[in-house]
């Protein structure tokens, strides 16, 4: 790709996060080519859909979090390490309206262009799970499907704006429910 074509297309998803994070899902596509400094025709020739920027939009955050799980691994406590991906991953999916049904579907969609970064989060969870589980510092019973089964679930809880204002809460919960020593111990 172009130097100019790839700045365009970073600088559409860059804007997308924002409009998207600021007005919803249901955000124009014509505004976030405005926002982007870019023209419609631009923005339709890098995602000829909406499902096609959220896809590169999910995508590049859900690498991120993978990227971040290796940097954790090494640099701090498993249990802490577990518990801080675990906090970024649920408020990844807060930032975006329905994004849990799309990693759920996704995970076992090999067809789906979220399924190579929805496999690389599971993996890199799986591998923070077995690591604090490897110090004692996290229940021994349950597995990497287990703990993106609680993630999309809480996802899916704080996606409701009944639990929205639970959030916090309900990660505490749940968190304590995994790790063998309570989160604030942690």
């Amino acid at each position: 790709m172009r130097a100019d074509a790839e700045k365009n297309r970073s600088q559409i998803l860059n804007v997308a996060r924002d409009a998207i994070t600021e007005h919803g899902a249901d955000v124009s596509m014509r505004d976030i080519a405005r926002r982007a400094g870019v023209g419609l025709a631009t923005l339709l020739r890098h995602f000829p859909t909406r499902e096609a920027l959220f896809e590169a939009l999910l995508c590049t955050h859900l690498d991120a979090l993978t990227r971040q799980a290796a940097e954790l691994e090494t640099s701090i406590s498993a249990d802490e390490a577990l518990l801080t991906w675990f906090r970024d991953l649920v408020a990844f999916t807060q930032s975006y309206r329905g994004v849990v049904v799309m990693m759920a579907a996704a995970h076992t969609d090999p067809d789906s262009a979220l399924y190579a970064s929805c496999a690389a989060v599971h993996s890199a969870g799986a591998r923070l799970l077995l690591r604090a589980q490897s110090q004692g510092t996290a229940r021994a019973d349950m597995n990497g499907d287990d703990l993106f089964a609680l993630i999309t679930a809480l996802g899916w809880a704080v996606d409701q704006p009944s639990f929205t204002a639970r959030a916090d809460h309900l990660v505490h919960l749940v968190t304590s429910a995994i790790l063998t020593k309570g989160p604030s111990d942690a």
